[in-house]
């Protein structure tokens, strides 16, 4: 198991020192939930591993902390796999790329339809609507 981190928690609720913690080394693995400290009452840490570089982080949510952490770390396991760098920097590039790629593909699909998109779905709705009508009156 690796060592502890000397570095001070990060708090998630700023990601900015998230983003600044991660991109120190970009590697990242999770130290398996048996071997993780249970975060304290008073410091609110929780002790993960991303890509083998340790982070001591902070948040109102331990488990969902480790969530995000096993996240990161299969992403950037999975690049590693499927590129020759061995640069941990470019690899929590190309991972924070794919998962701002995943972000904006299941934004786009939650955002609303554009005030074209429904009037012309309306259209389409009403013409189906009328040719329907008159195959039921012809039957």
């Amino acid at each position: 198991m690796a060592s502890a981190s000397k570095d001070p928690a990060t708090d998630l609720s700023n990601p900015e020192s998230l983003a600044t913690d991660l991109a120190k080394d970009g590697r990242a693995k999770m130290i398996p939930p048996r071997e993780m400290p249970s975060p304290t009452a008073a410091s609110g840490s929780v002790r993960v591993e991303i890509f083998d570089q340790v982070y001591n982080l902070r948040g109102s949510d331990a488990d969902y902390i480790v969530k995000l952490a096993e996240y990161v770390d299969g992403k950037m396991r999975a690049v590693s796999e499927q590129t020759a760098t061995v640069d941990s920097v470019r690899l929590a590039v190309l991972a924070a790329l794919n998962i701002a790629d995943e972000y904006h593909l299941l934004k786009r699909r939650l955002e609303p339809p554009s005030p074209e998109a429904r009037e012309r779905a309306s259209k389409l709705a009403s013409a189906l609507d009328e040719v329907l009508e008159d195959t039921r009156r012809t039957g």
